[in-house]
């Protein structure tokens, strides 16, 4: 539990992370804690796109990260439009931060998972770099994909499908200026097969070549 100073006891989230990297040092009494900064993975979307299609269709296929889905952690209670559901990034970011600790990198698939609510979370300097993939499609495919849904899940709700289609739109647009920018992939005329192939490959690229074990100068 990183948060918590193994010398004094003291609990901060904001450590400072020393210019190597590897080291959360803390604010209260200067102790230097070696830690693993990974790359931490997010593909979001709006709902209909893929996200959670792709992500049964990967898990057990990528030995080297963690794979889960964001909506895991959700409850009523992180609803919080005023500032953008903070808790609940803090509380992913707290969750990838730990795991990473034994080695491996975490892929969280999260609707809302963009630059503008993860880059500002105090836990975010515990990762070597952010990358963000936005699944997309057109909105016809998109509608369809909704209405198809189970009725208990109520996407066919005509709020929802405009709340989507506006955020699918939105990512097309801004997605290659947010910071860091967002890359996108149109899962409208792809398969499954070769989708979920596509999403591995852009894990695969962005965790290659990171040192997996925790050092201390």
């Amino acid at each position: 539990m990183l948060n918590v100073c193994y010398h004094c006891g003291a609990y901060h989230a904001d450590k400072t992370i020393a210019a190597n990297g590897r080291l959360a040092i803390c604010p209260a009494c200067g102790h230097e804690h070696p830690f693993q900064s990974l790359p931490l993975l997010f593909v979001c979307g709006p709902s209909g796109a893929g996200k959670s299609t792709i992500l049964q269709a990967l898990n057990g296929r990528l030995q080297d990260c963690v794979l889960l889905d964001g909506d895991i952690l959700w409850q009523p209670e992180f609803h919080s439009p005023a500032d953008n559901n903070r808790r609940f990034f803090e509380t992913w970011l707290r969750l990838a931060k730990n795991i990473g600790q034994a080695g491996r990198s975490v892929v969280i698939f999260l609707a809302g998972a963009i630059p503008p609510n993860i880059e500002p979370c105090v836990e975010r300097r515990y990762f070597a770099q952010t990358h963000y993939l936005s699944l997309v499609c057109d909105n016809e495919t998109m509608v369809q994909r909704l209405r198809q849904r189970p009725q208990w899940r109520q996407s066919d709700d005509q709020t929802i499908i405009d709340n989507n289609i506006a955020f699918n739109e939105w990512l097309k647009k801004n997605g290659a200026q947010q910071h860091p920018p967002i890359s996108l992939f149109d899962t409208t005329k792809h398969n499954l097969p070769d989708s979920a192939a596509h999403v591995a490959a852009w894990i695969r690229e962005k965790i290659k070549n990171y040192d997996h074990t925790i050092q201390s100068d």
